[in-house]
Order: C-alpha cells, then structure tokens, then sequence
C-alpha cells in the first residue's frame, strides 16, 4: 500500500486516482451554527475564526479529521476536504486534484521539471512560474476541481546521483535551492491579505532515498552530524519557514538521528515553530503518505497505530497523509494518550490556513475567486512554459555543430522520447498533471520544415536484452543528413521510490549511440532526466554535441530544436554535478556526510573535486569574459566587529555584505543570455574546509556581441560564515577569495579581522531524542 504514494509520478495513471470535490462552506445560506459562528466574520483575526470553529466541534467530529482525506462536518455545513493536491510544476494528478475526461479543465500548463528550471538561476522565471501555477490551481479550486493547499515545493538537497527524485528538486546547492525557495513561495503564496494557495516545503528534513540495497525510505534512520544538519539540509527550511513564512511544511519518512522525522519534537517544535519562530500565523505540519504507519511497521518506534497517531499529533505533526484508513487517532483518544488540547491545536492550525485562503469568505471579497478555466493554459502561460525549458537547456559539448545552420537538412530522431506514442509523456517527469498538448521532439522538427526520419531506442536495457532498436534505427539514421539521439532516463530509470545503482548510460542506449555516431555523420546527443556519466560520450569524436534538457515539459520538444537551431542559444548551467560512473562504488547512499574520508570521497561540488562536468558547468553559442571591477572588495581589510556592528537586521545572516560589481563583456557573434555565479573559497574556520561555495548569482538578459554589461553581487554575512561542529554560524577572521564562473575566470581576495563572531546560535538536540521528544511512556 504504501507505494501507492508513487502514483502522482506516475503519469499514466492520472485518471486512475480518486479526486475529491472541493465545495466551500456557505456562510449565507449554510446551518446557523455556522452563519452564527464567529469563523463567518471576515473581520474578525483568522486565529480567532478558527479557535471559534473548532470549539463548535464535538470529539467525534474532531478526530475524523486529523486525517487527509478529512470527512468534514455535516452537522456545521462543512463537506469533506482533501489535503493531498499536488503542483510540482504545474497542477498535478493528486487524489485532491480531479482533471475532467475533455473539455474545460481536462489539463493544466505543464512546466519544466524543478531541476531544469534551476540551471536557468533566473528567480524572475521561477516567481513567474509559481504565479501561473497558483493562478491555475485557483481555476481548478473556484471549480472544485482541487484543494487550497499544494504540497510542493520538493527541496530536498540532492548530494547523491544515485536519488530517485532529484529531478523534482533545485539542485545540489543549498543556496541555489534558497533562492528557488524564496522567489517559488511568493509566487505561489501571493502577497495580498487573502493566501492565493498555501505551499508546503517538503519533505523535512534530511530525506534523500527511496529504496536502495534493500533498504527503504519507510525505515531510513538518517545519522546526520550537526554541522552538515545546519549547513547543508536545513537551509531551505529555514529559508521557508523563518524568512519566506511558507503556510504548511511536510515532515519526512525517514528517521533523523534515531527519531521519526513526524515524531520529532526538536525538528518540528524546538527547531522549526521556536527557533525559527514559525508560529506567527499558527502554520501546519502534514506527514508524507502512510509515514506515521511507518512508525510501527517499519521504524519499530512504537508497537500501535494508536501510539504512532498520539506521537505524532503531540510532537507537532497537524494532519497525517494515509493511503487507505491505517491512521486510529479515535484509538489513540479512547487510551487516552491523545489529549484533546493537541488535538484542537492540530485543527486550529488546519482550519486557519484554510481561513486565510478565504474558505469561509464570499467570493466577492477575496481577490482570487473569479479566477476560471479562460485563465488555465492561456498563451502567456504556453509562452512561460516553453520559456521554462529553454533557460535552464545545458550545452555539454559542441564541436561546432549547433546550431545547426540550415533547415534543408534532413534528420533521423533517434531514441525513445524522439516522438513517442500518445500517452507516452517522458518529458513530463515526476508530479506531472495533463499537459494541454504535448509537443515531441518529432513534432518541433517537422514544423521547422526538416525532413525527419524516426525510430526508436532502448532505456534502461543492458547491452545482454534481445535488440530490437539497433537495427530500424541504423536504417533512419543511413538515409539522413544529420543524427539526432533522444535518450538519457526516464521514471522507469529513476522516480519516487526507485534509487539507481548505477549512474552511467545504459548500456543498450552507448552501445545505439556510439553505432549510430561511428556513421561518420553530424551526431548530436539530447539527454532527457538526470546525469548521467558522459564520459563516454565526451571523448567520443564521432558525438558532435550533447545537449542535457532535463524533463523539459509540455513544450520540451520545440524548446529542444528551438536549442539546436539556434532560435534560442544555451546559456542554462548544471544545477548538478556529474560524477564518474565509479562514484557508486566509493560511497553508500545511506551516508548522509558531506565531508570526505576514508569511506567518503565527498560530497557535491563543495568536497569532492573529480567530476565529470562540474556544478555550473554550461557552454554557449559565443564567449564571454567576465571580470570583477577595481574596487570590488580587492584587497580590502574588514573588523568583524564593525560588519556585526552594522547589521540591523533581527538576524545577522540576512545582512548584506558590500557589494561586488562584476563586468561581462560578449567577446563572440551571438546574442545571448550569461549566468555570473559567484563562488567563495578559503581556509578559515575549522577545517576541512569546502573547495568553494556558491554565494551570489545573477543572470545578464539578452547580451550583444561586443557588448559589456554591469551588475552589482550582493553577498550577505550568512553565506561568508561556515557552520561549526555544534551546528552554529560564526564568521571567522581569515582570507576570502570570490571566484567568477565555471570555469573560473577572475579572482578578487579580501580579509576579515579579528575574533570570530556567532552570527546564530543554533539549538541543540536532547541528548537522548526518544526521552527528549517525550515519547518514552508510549
């Protein structure tokens, strides 16, 4: 049952799910024990309105409704709600999402997957991104055709290649995915008084496996030090929960340090609602799908399912995400470990992000209740949605091949998503809904005018399988001009809950390519999903070009030749490092360290130095110079005590640093876009210390050849401070160096003095966590 949860990435089994009917309580013509009811009273503070509700419930009602698919109360004039509705990147297949067999709402705007839409460091695209999604779940929802709420974003740091679910991540890079975090919330969140849908950051905290060597997620126990905790799982909470407000957050599977991570009192209460301070608007807490199950039947934590419902609700958890009934809150109410005063700050919590999304309110005084289906898939959205795929397009290698220069030649498209069949959706990825239309890679060629020849190839076969590609496709690719491959993974290589064991090609699809490239014609590889060791394909001198799409979406065809003819020119860069295919071999995916030792060669592009393709890595159709202007901090001495001194801010780390102004100049023949990331280096605080760590970034829009363009980076204090052992962020005196792009191409130093300083003092867990979170008498 559990793996059910893995059908909302799974996009042929949309219209398999069970959807929910969202009806919005009436507070005109409804009971009067609802009209009388202080929660109709849009003047009064939301926290009010939900205390009122919720003591005008009776127990019974109260503990059906701790579970996601809540059967609301009759007697009050409130219909069932469905917590579970999904917009990864676009309005997704969910059991609180009901996409209709034709006609209006029978598909949503289906946008490049989060890991392509990242290696564009654009936050203007993402904000944009995130604002069409909401605007879209809000039609869905007028129609009741979906919840409120939305559990995404997925920001997970992906330090391993190995993870199943990378792609519905940023990236590798804490600072990156803040960034993603920060923009993504506002947009989909909105800025007026009334919530335009509540986003949940997911899934918290330290969870990256799904199965793996007979270890799965449901029984994980990640053993993380404090260092990497504060330095490199936690930031995107933080930047969610204390610096974007984010209205819900879902705690992980897996176990951290010994406890269930939906059971924990320090992640949930002592880190997250105190230290964080995400209390201000009595935000809520939703487990996964069936990881209070997980307490007993897999974690061994506790012995019940009442037990594993009484610690979970008393730990922080508000509702609990079942797959099928297996949740027995009323069990844990009758043995009284369930005390009623959780129970109502559960609901109380619940009930007041719905009241700030405007449940209860008329649709004429919330801002978003006209939204319809006219405003779902409209040509802006269409427009964004190609936008979304071909920013983030990384060009691997090119020998001069792209872009191609005329469209009188003719193609073989060669590979399994070069124009599958209907109902085959690869460039969709994980957490997809129903595209509008779906554009292939066929479809984008032959509306250029190329003449095409199509066939198509393995997946995750191995080289042993009965061949029944080679062939056809050998024949395509005889008649053709030019030789363009599709292949790379797809969900049945890696998804929700399959891990891969091995990171090189497969071996059915080397084999096809280095067949089809050794023709001695133009052969260009087009990489769908996540990274793969290129090696092979690097120092082949018969592959002229690799182009890594990522899950380009519902428009990922034509962003695709819009790449290869030049219409548009790469510029994306990886969000991801590419390892060697012996990566696998060095370390287990159970090892949750950054840092590298004698069982660890390291981690991301922070501690391990022997990729394939670095992190930021990304070619273009021109060459640009970047340099730092005089003045930018060069050589410049700063006292640690004035930096401190001058920061206002409540917290020190938000403080910005003096900006660095950087020059880029297009040295090339082609207009084109450049993204300028900004890495720190240096060998102070306690070693080890990091290779470099990104901390500013900025993309240049549009840049002509022989043009120079300016732009100021602003470094703030938390990312020129590391984290200690105890999980604390000091900055410490010492020499900093600021490098310039992938590969580097200036360098600037300047120095801090004095004593360190402890820019934030971070909690510590209980010694014991089990006695700690108060569990032990259950």
């Amino acid at each position: 049952m559990k793996s059910l949860s893995r059908l909302v990435a799974l996009p042929a089994l949309y219209n398999a799910l069970a959807a929910a009917t969202l009806v919005f309580p009436d507070c005109v013509n409804g009971p009067e024990i609802l009209t009388s009811n202080l929660v109709c009273d849009s003047t009064a503070s939301p926290a009010e309105r939900a205390a009122a509700l919720i003591k005008a419930w009776n127990t019974g009602e109260k503990l059906v409704n701790l579970v996601n698919n809540s059967t609301g109360a009759p007697r009050l004039g409130l219909a069932p709600y469905e917590w579970w509705s999904e917009a990864l990147h676009g309005v997704a297949g969910s059991p609180g999402v009901a996409f209709s067999a034709s006609g209006e709402y029978a598909g949503a705007t289906s946008f490049a997957s989060p890991i392509l839409m990242s290696a564009a460091f654009d936050d203007e695209l993402i904000h944009a991104v995130a604002d069409t999604v909401s605007t879209e779940a809000r039609a869905f929802s007028n129609a009741g055709r979906a919840g409120l709420d939305y559990w995404t974003p997925n920001i997970n740091p992906y330090k391993d290649p190995r993870w199943g679910r990378g792609s519905e991540t940023p990236g590798e890079d804490p600072f990156r995915i803040k960034g993603y975090v920060k923009a993504l919330i506002e947009g989909l969140q909105g800025t007026e008084n009334t919530t335009k849908v509540i986003a949940t950051c997911k899934h918290y905290a330290a969870y990256d496996l799904e199965r793996w060597h007979g270890i799965t997620r449901y029984e994980f126990d990640a053993i993380v030090t404090m260092q990497d905790l504060v330095e490199y799982y936690l930031p995107p909470f933080q930047q969610c929960a204390r610096d974007s407000k984010v209205k819900s957050i879902m705690c992980s599977y897996n176990s951290v340090n010994g406890t269930p991570a939906c059971g924990s009192t320090y992640l949930m209460e002592t880190v997250l609602r105190d230290f964080w301070e995400w209390n201000d608007e009595n935000q809520y807490i939703t487990s996964d799908c069936n990881a209070i199950l997980n307490f007993h039947e897999d974690h061994n934590y506790t012995k019940t399912a009442a037990q594993s419902a009484a610690v979970a609700l008393t730990a922080g958890t508000d509702t609990i995400c079942e797959v099928g009934r297996n949740t027995d809150v009323v069990g844990a109410w009758n043995q009284t470990l369930l005390s009623e005063p959780v129970v109502d700050r559960a609901l109380r919590r619940l009930y007041e992000g719905l009241i700030r999304a405007g449940y209860f309110d008329a649709p004429e005084g919330t801002p978003y209740r006209s939204l319809a289906w006219k405003d779902v898939n409209t040509t802006a959205a269409q427009e964004l949605a190609l936008r979304s795929a071909v920013d983030g397009i990384v060009l691997k290698k090119n020998n001069d091949l792209l872009p191609l220069r005329s469209n009188n030649a003719s193609l073989a498209l060669i590979g399994f998503w070069s124009g599958p069949p209907a109902g085959n959706f690869a460039m969709l990825g994980g957490y997809a809904g129903v595209p509008s239309y779906y554009h292939t890679p066929t479809d984008a060629a032959q509306k250029l005018g190329f003449k095409t020849a199509t066939s198509t190839g393995p997946r995750g076969q191995s080289t042993s399988v009965n061949d029944t590609w080679t062939a056809a496709a050998l024949e395509a690719a005889g008649k053709s001009d030019i030789v363009v491959y599709f292949g790379g993974n797809d969900m049945s290589i890696e998804s929700e809950d399959l891990d891969r064991d091995a990171i090189a090609w497969p071996g059915a699809q080397l084999s096809l390519i280095e067949k089809l490239c050794a023709l001695g014609k133009p052969c260009i590889i087009v990489e769908l999903g996540d990274q793969n060791d290129d090696t092979p394909l690097l120092t082949n001198g018969n592959v002229s070009a690799i182009v890594w799409a990522g899950f380009p979406g519902q428009d990922g065809g034509t962003a695709v030749f819009n790449i290869l003819t030049g219409k548009s020119v790469p510029a994306g860069r990886l969000p991801t490092t590419v390892y060697p295919a012996d990566y696998v071999n060095q370390v287990p995916l159970t090892d949750m360290n950054l840092r590298p030792s004698s069982s660890n060669p390291g981690r991301t592009y922070k501690w391990y130095n022997e990729s394939v393709l670095p992190f930021g890595f990304g070619l273009h159709y021109t060459t640009f110079a970047a340099t730092f202007k005089e003045g930018s901090l060069i050589n410049e001495r700063y006292a640690i005590d004035d930096i401190v001194k001058n920061c206002k801010l409540r917290y020190l780390d938000l403080c910005d640093f003096d900006p660095i102004t950087i020059s880029v100049q297009n040295t090339g023949n082609v207009t084109s876009d450049f993204i300028a990331l900004a890495f720190l280096s240096g060998e102070y605080g306690s070693a080890p210390h990091p290779i470099k760590e990104l901390a500013a970034y900025t993309r240049f829009k549009s840049l002509e050849p022989g043009k120079t363009s300016e732009a100021d980076l602003t470094i703030k204090l938390g990312e020129l401070a590391r984290v200690d052992g105890n999980g604390n962020t000091v900055l410490y005196p010492g020499k900093y160096q600021v490098l310039l792009d992938v590969p580097t191409q200036d360098t600037i130093a300047f120095e801090l003095t004095g004593e360190p300083k402890v820019l934030i003092e971070f909690p510590q867990p209980p010694a014991d966590l089990g006695a700690g979170n108060g569990h032990e008498e259950l």
